[in-house]
């Protein structure tokens, strides 16, 4: 056979075909979206031309705007983009009906108006945060220009409406059916992935391999993964039907795996503090357990996890599950002919307990893997979404910072009757809104400033020495596809994303031709100067007026962390477990990223994060068994031991509000009350861990106990001394 020649034995080889694939997962999906976004701004404005709309570069803007690299995405923002702008326009309308002979009083009411809009959108979370960025500048986009004409308000918002419109189902349409990438497709991705890194993670730490940088690391990134994921969520079911079937499941499944995480991570925080107080022989007595785990999950480490390899992964956890208790009870024989003390042994229940309660809570996360590959299944039953917590002061900060902005400049206008006074605010309120659901508004203004002021020289190139030569719209398409192409390519750039938002929006608003397009050098230059002034006062705003990456929005953030203890011990109990997880999650999420640069604040908030779960996690876990225990006079209310209880509560509550030497001390000797009275107390039943309910809450009391004593927590520096009373490990 003859052999190929040289340049095509190289078009064949497995380099070529390995590198071109990367560069398609990677740089092509960029291109990809950068096509489409070409493709769908020139539809959308020939269109808007071709209907003869006031405004086609309203229409054009918008798809620089809804468009997304996936089609979920487009969809989502889309639909609250929809949401916003007819709640905007509504507002308008209204100001304008109350106030058009006023410039004051509507100027004062439409700062009010995007204050509260800008308070939305820091509080809400993925495209509900767009829906009230776009209801707060829409009605000063269109409010603004209209006090001129105030009997044109209500068919100015009806245009805005309709060219809007036709920028969203244009948009749509193009990331639907060309090339499209799915929120889906990413989703499924990503569920597959996680449990296999989980795996891995977990496998490391019941052999004693994980070491404490990794170990923050992997917790740092599963709660990232756990708050985009219910984002992705709540994308998916706009573009797929076969997910939408599937959203109790997929929801039931991210707060089962919040749960995984953190019943882990207690265990392996456990461990940690045997293995730092010198207890190997304890540890040595819980290992065999530990890797009779590690061994079920060694075969689906570090792979994806599929539907069959879940109900095979189920099926293997069901059998270690059956036989733990038997092996529980021949490791302790062999454990008590060593004569451990009192403390060793509830260091010894402690570990399995909480070994026991992981297992079963990943055999659920497994059963409910594998449920997906049904269409119907009784596991999409779930009432427990994910709750979002984000804190008042933030958002209340961005609503005095949006509306202060508005007044200065909209004041400014009055006074000085500056011709382009009405551009600067309503730049002012689109900016403002836009930076309002970032952690950095002051970099994010700042950057739509510089994409601003590189929009105005090129469109000054543009419209007064290149469009004046060119005739006919595939000319107009050709000088406008350069821009477009750098923009979109900025914009998928997350640390330039603000400088391409700023070009494409402010060169498109500022440099496209309208149907009747007027060449006035003057106003084009006073308008651009005009954006960049209100988009710097923004990013000066955005730096003076409580900035959300400063010092004291980390306290507050540190405050509501632990405040989910407080929550855990007085919420309902319904639900309260996956909304505990979830609130206490999005927090760390938000505080991690709002304190980007200063990794000493990070470790404290994480570690905060970690005895905040621990605490919370075990009183809901006591709260479980109490209000399953059976009639008896050794459960009862008055019993003293669930007396004391409620004093450790009432405690913990204190220290968590307030913490100090006194509060901890005072904590720590409630938990050891509450041991004794435990101790103490007759039951019924066998003295075993999955018999026994004292036992259960004789465990948790003790990892509350080792947890408040642990010396790597942010407690740690209250403890003074080791306190006196019973020897349990610390």
């Amino acid at each position: 056979m003859t052999p190929l020649p040289a340049p095509l034995r190289w078009l064949y080889s497995l380099e070529w075909r390995r590198g071109f694939f990367d560069w398609a997962r990677s740089d092509g999906v960029t291109w990809v979206y950068i096509f489409k976004v070409l493709l769908a701004a020139f539809l959308t404005l020939w269109l808007a031309m071709r209907l003869e709309l006031p405004q086609p570069r309203t229409a054009m803007i918008t798809v620089f705007i809804v468009m997304q690299p996936q089609s979920g995405q487009v969809f989502a923002k889309s639909f609250y983009r929809f949401l916003g702008t007819l709640a905007g326009s509504a507002m308008m309308v209204t100001l304008i009906a109350l106030f058009a002979q006023n410039t004051e009083l509507f100027l004062g009411s439409l700062a009010i108006w995007v204050g509260i809009c800008s308070a939305g959108a820091a509080r809400c979370r993925n495209f509900r945060a767009y829906g009230f960025v776009l209801a707060g500048y829409t009605a000063a986009m269109v409010g603004l220009p209209a006090l001129a004409h105030p009997d044109g308000a209500f068919m100015a918002a009806v245009w805005r409406v309709l060219e809007i419109s036709l920028g969203i189902l244009c948009a749509t349409v193009i990331s639907a059916a060309i090339l499209p990438q799915t929120a889906s497709a990413a989703m499924r991705n990503a569920l597959y992935q996680r449990f296999g890194v989980f795996a891995l993670f977990v496998t490391d730490g019941l052999r004693g391999r994980s070491k404490a940088e990794s170990f923050e690391a992997s917790n740092v990134r599963f709660i990232a993964e756990a708050v985009g994921l219910e984002g992705l969520r709540s994308v998916t079911v706009f573009e797929d039907p076969h997910m939408r079937r599937r959203n109790g499941r997929l929801s039931r499944l991210n707060s089962e795996f919040m749960g995984i995480t953190t019943r882990f991570n207690a265990l392996h925080q456990l461990l940690e503090r045997l293995r730092v107080n010198g207890e190997e022989h304890v540890v040595a007595a819980i290992r065999p357990g530990l890797q009779d785990l590690a061994e079920v999950l060694d075969g689906f480490s570090g792979r994806a996890l599929t539907s069959p390899d879940a109900a095979r992964l189920a099926t293997a956890l069901a059998t270690y599950k059956e036989g733990l208790p038997t092996r529980v009870r021949t490791l302790r024989g062999v454990f008590q002919d060593t004569d451990p003390s009192e403390a060793e042994q509830l260091d010894f229940h402690t570990a399995y307990e909480l070994l026991y309660r992981f297992v079963d809570d990943l055999h659920s996360y497994a059963q409910t893997h594998a449920s997906l590959a049904d269409h119907r299944h009784e596991r999409e039953r779930w009432d427990e979404p994910f709750t979002p917590q984000t804190n008042w002061w933030a958002a209340a900060a961005s609503g005095i910072r949006a509306s202060f902005i508005l007044v200065v400049l909209g004041s400014y206008w009055v006074a000085t009757a500056w011709p382009s006074g009405a551009t600067m605010t309503l730049i002012a309120a689109a900016t403002v809104g836009l930076s309002a659901a970032t952690p950095n508004p002051k970099r994010m203004a700042f950057q739509m400033a510089c994409g601003t002021f590189l929009g105005a020289l090129i469109g000054f190139v543009e419209m007064f020495f290149i469009f004046p030569w060119i005739d006919g719209f595939p000319l107009l398409c050709v000088m406008l596809a350069p821009v477009i192409v750098l923009g979109s390519f900025l914009t998928s750039r997350p640390q330039y994303a603000g400088v391409g938002l700023g070009l494409l929006i402010f060169f498109s608003t500022g440099s496209v031709p309208d149907n009747l397009t007027i060449y006035n050098p003057y106003t084009f230059i006073n308008d651009y100067i005009a954006m960049v002034m209100g988009m710097l006062v923004c990013a000066a705003a955005g730096a003076i007026i409580l900035p959300p990456n400063s010092r004291w929005l980390w306290k507050r953030l540190e405050q509501d962390l632990r405040g989910q203890v407080v929550y855990a011990i007085s919420g309902k109990l319904k639900g309260l477990a996956s909304s505990f997880e979830s609130r206490t999650r999005d927090l760390l999420h938000q505080a991690y990223g709002l304190a980007a640069g200063e990794p000493k604040v990070q470790k404290n908030l994480l570690r905060w994060m970690f005895v905040v779960l621990e605490v919370g996690h075990a009183i809901i876990e006591l709260r479980k068994e109490q209000a399953i225990l059976p009639v008896h006079p050794a459960y009862a209310e008055s019993q003293p031991w669930r007396q004391s209880i409620r004093v450790m509560g009432r405690a913990l509550v204190r220290l968590f509000l307030q913490p100090n030497t006194s509060n901890l001390e005072r904590a720590l000797v409630a938990v050891d009350h509450a041991i004794s009275r435990v101790a103490a107390t007759d039951e019924p039943f066998a003295p075993h861990f999955d018999t026994s309910a004292l036992r259960r809450v004789k465990s948790y009391l003790h990892f509350i106990r080792t947890s408040l004593l642990d010396p790597q927590s942010p407690l740690a520096a209250y403890a003074v001394a080791k306190p006196e009373g019973l020897a349990h490990a610390s």
